[in-house]
Parts: structure tokens; sequence; C-alpha cells
């Protein structure tokens, strides 16, 4: 997966601090402007607190497919939304309307829901002493002024490279690429103020490759990349023929009987088991009761070799904030150390519903790094098929058959048995099976084969036994 970069992206990238090429229609004083008339005037009625925050985005996305251009798309949002307490009880509105009147009336219908709202004591803004008041920058925003004929070109790159890896790969679901751009203004009346601007581009292609005959077989893939920064992406070519690989990786797929076996997930499917974990200790399904561990905190979930870490100062990092959602600070942490829950995934409200204390989680995880004590540098996807020994590799999940409650996992999956070591023959349409609170206990190992997807970062995991249901 060493992908190599294009120098097309480069030239179509301008820097971070190209003030005069952003793309953006309003400008952050404007936007300081709005926050604090909202504000203003949320007080004036009689909030006893309020927030504010002002927000734009805009982009283009280009998809082609057989070689033709399909759709080219410009989008441009605004908005400014409202937050407004009246003791505990909270309404909230919002508008695209940037007039002095339109903010008075989102005002207004923002106080008006919340004085008619039930009284709930764990609403409010967060506490003073959480708020941040350090804001570093972490380099998050790099305009990409690429026009639709240059992203449509790279997206016909990226095809043809697909095409023309082999006569079997014959039809192609697309390509595409996207440019995105944001930046926002928040306040509130417990002393917060800041915003930033922040990017995210990507390319990703859906080659389809078969095999001739009668009953010709058809197998699907995709790959893509995405990073704040268009430079650091790959290049079309290279995303192109890394995708043909994987569909042609494909074909001759059977089906296999029923049984019990190790799985090892690729990496990026390893981020969702990771996101598994995320989900089950985050306060909304804590304080709900909705998790499948509750209670978690300083047991023992995963075996002592795995670690998670956050860290949400990461330079371009695509999950990296100054601070949450709601102007919390935040700060690098160990989430799991030793196998051992260390901390949960809490917003001001939702800690306070566990009588607890905020961990700057408003929004969501920030930049989490799943790590094994017992890799080694040389533990790539080769060292990770011979510790799999003979088993299934998965590298395609369908359906969303995850309790979140009892924790029962049961996917469509697809990928390749293995046999001592070495990849015998690709699989479909097959079921895993299992309970995440047992498929984290019986982790074996992580890969060195790290893969960031999102906010997560991970190498491919082997779980020592799962269910298979085959044919």
């Amino acid at each position: 997966m060493n992908l190599k970069k294009s120098t097309l992206l480069a030239k179509a990238t301008a820097p971070s601090h190209a003030k005069a090429h952003d793309g953006f229609s309003y400008s952050r004083d404007f936007f300081e402007g709005l926050v604090d008339a909202a504000l203003k005037h949320a007080k004036k009625l009689g909030a006893t607190d309020a927030g504010a925050e002002a927000s734009e985005g805009c982009g283009l996305s280009v998809s082609v497919r057989k070689g033709e251009l399909e759709n080219v798309e410009r989008n441009r949002d605004k908005s400014l939304g409202v937050s407004v307490y009246v003791g505990h009880r909270r309404g909230n509105a919002s508008t695209s309307d940037f007039s002095q009147a339109a903010i008075r009336q989102t005002v207004q219908a923002a106080f008006d829901i919340a004085r008619f709202t039930a009284e709930d004591p764990t609403s409010g803004l967060p506490d003073e002493a959480d708020i941040a008041t350090h804001h570093p920058e972490l380099d998050l925003f790099y305009p990409w002024a690429v026009s639709s004929k240059e992203a449509a070109e790279m997206a016909l790159a990226c095809e043809a490279a697909a095409l023309q890896t082999s006569r079997r790969i014959t039809n192609s679901e697309g390509a595409g690429v996207s440019a995105q751009q944001s930046h926002f203004f928040s306040a509130h009346t417990h002393g917060f103020r800041g915003g930033y601007a922040s990017s995210r581009h990507s390319m990703s292609v859906a080659p389809i490759a078969a095999l001739p005959g009668k009953h010709a077989e058809m197998q699907r893939d995709a790959w893509f990349t995405s990073m704040r920064s268009a430079p650091e992406m790959a290049s079309p070519e290279s995303v192109g023929r890394y995708a043909a690989q994987r569909a042609l990786s494909r074909l001759g797929s059977r089906k296999i009987a029923t049984t019990e076996c190790p799985v090892l997930f690729e990496s990026p499917l390893a981020a969702g088991l990771l996101g598994g974990f995320v989900q089950a200790v985050s306060g909304g399904a804590l304080y709900r009761k909705s998790s499948f561990l509750p209670d978690s905190l300083g047991k023992l979930v995963f075996p002592q070799h795995i670690d998670i870490f956050e860290d949400p100062h990461i330079l371009r990092g695509k999950g990296s904030s100054p601070f949450d959602d709601e102007g919390v600070k935040v700060q690098s942490r160990h989430v799991v150390s030793g196998g051992r829950v260390q901390g949960y995934f809490l917003s001001s409200y939702s800690a306070r519903k566990l009588g607890m204390k905020t961990t700057g989680n408003a929004g969501g995880s920030h930049n989490l790094t799943f790590t094994s004590r017992l890799t080694k540098p040389s533990d790539d996807l080769t060292a990770m098929l011979q510790k799999l020994g003979t088993g299934l590799f998965v590298i395609e999940l369908m359906g969303s058959g995850v309790n979140y409650v009892t924790g029962d996992y049961s996917r469509g999956a697809s990928g390749y048995w293995v046999e001592n070591g070495q990849i015998a023959f690709p699989v479909h349409e097959i079921t895993i099976a299992g309970n995440l609170k047992t498929m984290f206990k019986g982790i074996q190992a992580v890969g060195a084969d790290t893969y960031n997807y999102g906010a997560k970062t991970t190498g491919s995991v082997l779980i020592n036994r799962m269910k298979v249901a085959g044919s």
C-alpha cells in the first residue's frame, strides 16, 4: 500500500496561508460579528446562558465512469446555530440567513423552545474551568484550487489506470475526486471563543474484474486516498492500479463450509472494530445503559498487550482539533493501557449524567491509535498471515449486524482462505459471527501494517476464533 503521490495534485494545491485563494465567502471577523449579535440578543431576551456558531463549507465533487464525465457538483452551505438556556431548559435553532432580522428571529425561536421544554438538571454549557483557553495551530487547512476540468482529468486517469491493469478489468463503477473545505467561529457565555478552518480532499475508484465464459464471474473492489492536504494523497495511477489488483485477486472466489477458525481483519476493517469499542464507552450509550461495556472503567476489556492512545494535537490529523465541539480543552491520553479501560468518551452533558468529568469528546474521538505491545516492525501483512496460520483473512464486510447493547456481532464478509500462512483462494458469501466482548479479549496480534481510517489508526487485527457460516 505504498502508493506514490502525484505532481498534478501538488501543482493544483494552494498553501494553507494563501488567504486570497481560500475560496470562502465570509471572513472570520464577519462570523464573530454574527455570533456576538446572537449572544447579545439572547441575553436581551433574558437567557441564562447562550452559545452560537457560524459556519461555512464549500467544495467540488467530480465523478466519471468508463472514460466519460458523469457528474460535476459544486456545494456551498452556511449556517448559524444558536443554543439558548433558560435555567436548565435548552432550546436550539438555526438559520442560513445571515441578516440581522434573521439572527433575532433565530434567537427568539431558540428562546421560545427553551421556555417550553422540560427541565434537565444536567443541561447547560460546560463548566468554565474546562474551557479551552489555548488553541494550538494544528495545520488543518489546505485549500485546493482545483478546477472541475483538472478534477475530471485526475478521476479519468485513476479509472484508466485501473482498466489498463489487466484485460480482466472489464468494467467500472466509476471514479471520483472531491475537494472540500470549511471554517467556523463559535462562542458561548461561559467565556469560550474560537474557530478554525479545515480541509479534506479525496479520490476513489471502483473497478470490476471478470472471468470469461458462459457464466462469467464478476468481482468488484475499490480503493481511495484522503488527506487534508492534496499533495499528500496518493497519485491517481497508483490508486487505480491498487484497486484493480484487489478486484483481480478476488476472481475465482468460492464458498467454504461452516467452521470456527481464527480471523484476520484487514487494517481498514480493524478500524471498525476500534469504532465498536468507542461506541460502547461513549457517554450517550453509557448513561442510557445501551452499551455492552457498562462500568468498564479500570476493567480488563482487551488482552494485556493492547493499548489505545488518543492524541488531538497531531499536525494535519484527520481527527485533530484544538478543542471539542463545546469549546472544552482536549489533551492526549491513554484510553486503554495494558488492556484496561482508562477513560470514557464524554461530553459535558453525558459526564454530568454519569456523575463524572468531561473528557473533551463532545463531537467524537480524536486520532485514536490501536497498538499491541507484542507488535514488531517486521509484522507486515505477510507476517500477520503467518500468525493466522489456517483461517480467514477478511477484506470486506457487508451489512450492519452489530448490536451495541449486547455486543453480538454478525456481518456478511468476503476475503481469502489461508492455509499454513499462505493465501489459498478467495472466498465470498460467508458470514462471520461472535460477540465483541469475546472478540476484544481474543485479539492475539496487531500488525505493523498500519492504516489511517479517518480519526483511527490501526494495523490488521488477528482474533483467535470466530464462527464462519458458509455453505
